[in-house]
C-alpha cells in the first residue's frame, strides 16, 4: 500500500467518525428539546425550591399584673399569581371589574378603574406575584378571601399570602426605652436583652421561585413553630402611667431638658416604674434614651449620705458633733467650696449639715478625718458596694467611677470634691440602689425588671429577690442616717414636701454638669432620692431633672415635688401602707385616731358621713348650703354658716377645695400656702370685698 492510499483511508475513517458523532449530538438535541422537555421543566421547578425559616410568634412583654406592654400583631403581604393555569380565563375576564371594585373599597388607596387597569397590565406582563397589599390586617385578609376570583384560593384564584408579625405597644410610649425594641438586628431594653427567649423557634416553609419572587408551595409542608416566651416584668402600669405624667408635667412647667424617675420596692428590688423623658428637636418630650440605667452623672448632694455614713461608721463624729461652716465659703488647695445659696450657716451639728445640705460642712468633716488617709474613705465607700454595677437585666449599665488615691486623675482636691458628690460618676439607678439599701435596714437587694417567664399561658420560671450585700453598715449607723434623712423633709432642704399623712425620708441634690476638662456648664441636675413611708419603708424612688434654667435648678424646687406626687399616688392606692385605726376594747374606735371633720358644703359632707356611717346631729336645723362641723361625743354636729354677698366669708376649718370654690365664686383671687385645712385667711371675715382683691390662705 502506497502512502497516498493510506492517507485517504485514514482521513475517510476520521470523517466517518465525526459525521457519526454529529448525528448523535443532533439526535440528542432533538430528544431534549421535543421529547424530554417536560421532564426537565419539572426538574427545574424542583431545583428552584428552597427551604426558608419564618419568624414565629414573638413572646409578649407584660406588666406585673399580666397587662400586655408589647405584643406581636399579625400582618399579611397579599399577592396574586395572575398566570396561574387553574384560573378560568372566562371567570377572570367576567369578574375582574368586580375584583377591582372590591379592592378599591377595602383599601381606599386606588380607584376601581386604576385597580382594573393595573391588574390587566400585570396579566399582560405575566406577573406571577402581583402585589395587592404589603401590610394587610387579619380582618382585611379575611375579607380578601371572599372577593371575586380570589375567593377560589391559591390555585384557582391565584391568591398568595405571606404572614408576618409586627411589634406594637398598647400603652404607646409608656416605659418605651425600658421595654425596648429590635432594629436592624440590634436590640435595646428588655426586647434586646431577652431576644433569644422572646423570638422562639422559627417555622420551616418550602418556597418556590416564581417570577423572581419566592412563593410558599403549600401550607401542608410548613412545619409547626414554637412561639416565644412571654416576659412578665415588675412594672406596675398604673404607677408607670402616673410617674410618666408627673415628671412630664414638671418638664413642661419648668421647660427642663430631661426627666428621670425610678420607683422600686424596698424589700424585693422590683422596679415598679421607670421613666426616661427627653426633649426632642421638635420640642416634644419622648423616651429617647434610658438615662436611668445608662447615664452616669455627678450626683451632687445626694452623695453626702454616703460620705457622712463613712465618718459615722468609722466613729469619727456623731450627729450632735459640731462643725463651723462660717460665711459659706471655704478653700482647700485650689478648690473653692461654696454653699448652694451663697450664704453661711455658722456653727452646725453634723445632723444639721446634712439637713441643710452644707457643702462646706461636709467637705470640712471629710477632709479633717480622712485628709491624711483618703484610702480609708474610698475603701469604706467600696465596702458599701458603691463602686459596683447593680446588675440590672437590660444592657447598657456603665460601671460607677469612684477614683482611688494614686489613680492618674487623683489630686489634692479629689477627697473634698468627692465628699459632696463631684469627681464621681453614678447612674440614677445606682444612687437609688444605695438609698434603697438604707431603707431596707442595710440589706442591698439587686434591682430587677423581670418577674417571671411564661410559656403557653403557664409560668415556667420565677425570679426571686437577690441580695448583693447583706449589710452595707452597722445598725447603729443606719439608725442615725435614717434620722438625718427624715430631718431633710421635716426641717431641711425638702421641707416643701412635708405634711403628708405618712413620713418621707430622702435627700435633695443639685449638681452642675461637667464639660470635660472645660469646667462646668450652667446646666444642672436637680434630684431627690428617698423612701416612704419612713416609719416602715415600702418604696424607694429617685427623681432627676436636667435643666438649663439659671434660676430654678434646685432639687427641692424641681425634683422633690414630683417625688411627693408619686408617693401620694402610691400611698393612696395601697391600703397596706395606711395604718389601721386603733381600737379600744370597750368603746371601739378611739376618737383621737379619727380624722378631724372639716367645714364645707353640706351635700359633700352628707355623702361622706353616710358612706362612713358616722352619726350626725343637727341636720334638721340646717338652712344653708355651707355648714360648720363640730365633734361632740363621737357625733358630728352640723351648724349653719351664712355667707353674705359682697363680704369675705369665714373659711377657717374648710378643706381647700371648698374654700377656693366659695372665695372665687364671689370674685376673690386665692393664693394658697401649706397642706391641710385652712388655718388662717389674710382678709378678715365680714370685710367688704374690693374688685380684683387677692386673699392668702394658710393651710395646716
Amino acid at each position: 500500500m502506497d502512502v497516498k492510499k493510506d492517507i485517504v483511508i485514514r482521513l475517510g475513517t476520521i470523517y466517518f467518525i465525526a459525521a457519526f458523532l454529529s448525528l448523535l449530538i443532533v439526535g440528542r438535541i432533538f430528544q431534549l428539546q421535543y421529547v424530554q422537555s417536560g421532564d426537565y421543566a419539572n426538574l427545574a421547578d424542583r431545583i428552584d425550591d428552597s427551604i426558608s425559616t419564618t419568624n414565629p410568634e414573638r413572646g409578649d412583654i407584660c406588666a406585673s399584673d399580666g397587662k400586655v406592654l408589647a405584643t406581636s400583631q399579625t400582618i399579611y403581604e397579599i399577592r396574586m399569581d395572575l398566570m396561574s393555569n387553574a384560573i378560568n380565563p372566562d371567570t377572570f375576564k367576567l369578574q375582574l371589574h368586580a375584583l377591582a371594585d372590591s379592592l378599591s373599597r377595602l383599601f381606599n388607596n386606588k380607584s376601581s378603574d386604576q385597580y382594573y387597569r393595573s391588574l390587566l397590565d400585570g396579566k399582560s406582563k405575566k406577573n406571577r406575584a402581583y402585589l395587592i397589599k404589603i401590610d394587610a390586617s387579619y380582618a382585611e385578609f379575611k375579607r380578601l378571601k371572599t372577593f371575586p376570583i380570589l375567593k377560589h384560593g391559591r390555585y384557582k384564584g391565584g391568591l398568595l399570602a405571606f404572614k408576618h408579625s409586627t411589634r406594637i405597644m398598647p400603652y404607646d410610649d409608656l416605659a418605651y426605652r425600658t421595654i425596648g425594641s429590635i432594629r436592624q438586628g440590634r436590640g435595646i431594653g428588655i426586647e434586646g436583652s431577652f431576644n433569644n427567649e422572646l423570638k422562639g423557634k422559627g417555622t420551616l416553609v418550602l418556597l418556590k421561585k416564581i417570577s423572581n419572587s419566592w412563593i410558599p408551595v403549600d401550607d401542608e409542608v410548613t412545619f409547626e413553630a414554637l412561639s416565644g416566651t412571654d416576659i412578665i416584668t415588675t412594672i406596675d402600669i398604673n404607677y408607670q402611667d402616673f410617674a410618666h405624667q408627673a415628671i412630664l408635667d414638671q418638664l413642661k412647667l419648668s421647660g427642663a431638658d430631661t426627666g428621670i424617675v425610678v420607683l422600686m420596692e424596698v424589700k424585693t428590688g422590683e422596679i415598679k416604674a421607670m421613666v426616661n423623658l427627653m426633649r426632642s428637636p421638635g420640642g416634644k418630650y419622648i423616651e429617647g434614651f434610658n438615662h436611668a440605667v445608662g447615664s452616669a452623672i455627678e450626683p451632687g448632694s445626694t452623695f453626702k449620705l454616703a460620705s457622712l455614713m463613712c465618718g459615722l461608721e468609722d466613729g469619727y463624729f456623731d450627729l450632735t458633733d459640731s462643725v463651723q461652716t462660717g460665711n459659706g465659703y471655704y478653700k482647700i488647695h485650689d478648690l473653692v467650696i461654696r454653699e448652694a445659696g451663697d450664704y453661711g450657716y455658722g456653727m452646725l451639728s453634723v445632723k444639721e449639715v446634712f439637713e441643710k445640705s452644707s457643702n462646706v460642712g461636709t467637705a470640712k468633716l471629710i477632709y479633717k478625718y480622712y485628709g491624711n488617709n483618703p484610702k480609708k474613705f474610698v475603701n469604706r465607700l467600696y465596702s458599701m458596694d458603691l463602686d459596683k454595677k447593680v446588675g440590672i437585666e437590660i444592657k447598657g449599665e456603665p460601671s460607677p467611677i469612684i477614683r482611688y488615691p494614686g489613680d492618674p486623675y487623683w489630686s489634692g482636691i479629689s477627697l473634698p470634691a468627692m465628699s459632696y458628690g463631684y469627681e464621681i460618676l453614678l447612674t440614677p439607678l445606682q444612687v437609688l440602689n444605695f438609698y434603697n439599701a438604707v431603707a431596707n435596714d442595710g440589706v442591698m437587694v439587686k434591682p430587677r425588671l423581670i418577674k417571671a417567664f411564661r410559656e403557653h399561658g403557664k409560668i415556667t420560671k420565677v425570679f426571686e429577690p437577690q441580695i448583693s450585700n447583706p449589710s452595707i453598715c452597722s445598725k447603729r449607723t443606719l439608725n442615725k442616717v435614717k434620722l438625718m434623712l427624715e430631718g431633710v423633709v421635716e426641717r431641711g432642704t425638702a421641707k416643701n414636701i412635708d405634711g403628708s399623712p405618712y413620713k418621707i425620708a430622702g435627700k435633695t441634690g443639685t449638681s452642675q454638669i461637667a464639660q470635660g476638662t472645660g469646667g462646668y456648664a450652667t446646666a444642672h441636675y436637680a434630684s431627690f432620692v428617698g423612701y416612704f413611708p419612713a416609719e416602715n419603708p415600702q418604696y424607694s424612688c429617685i427623681v432627676v431633672i436636667k435643666t438649663s434654667d439659671i434660676h430654678g435648678f434646685y432639687g427641692s424646687d424641681l425634683a422633690a415635688p414630683v417625688f411627693r406626687k408619686i408617693a401620694d399616688k402610691v400611698y393612696a392606692t395601697s391600703p397596706n401602707l395606711r395604718k389601721e385605726i386603733a381600737k379600744d376594747s370597750q368603746n371601739g374606735i378611739n376618737s383621737k385616731d379619727l380624722p378631724q371633720s372639716k367645714n364645707g358644703n353640706i351635700k359633700d359632707l352628707d355623702l361622706i358621713y353616710n358612706e362612713l356611717r358616722i352619726p350626725v346631729k343637727g341636720r334638721d336645723k340646717i338652712k344653708s348650703a355651707w355648714i360648720v362641723t363640730n365633734e361632740n361625743n363621737r357625733v358630728v354636729e352640723y351648724q349653719n354658716r351664712l355667707v353674705k354677698r359682697n363680704t369675705v366669708p369665714l373659711v377657717m376649718g374648710m378643706g381647700l377645695k371648698d374654700a377656693i370654690y366659695l372665695l372665687e365664686s364671689i370674685g376673690l383671687k386665692v393664693i394658697v400656702k401649706g397642706i391641710g385645712a385652712v388655718v388662717e385667711q389674710s382678709i378678715e371675715a365680714g370685710t367688704v370685698i374690693k374688685k380684683n382683691q387677692t386673699i392668702y390662705l394658710t393651710l395646716g
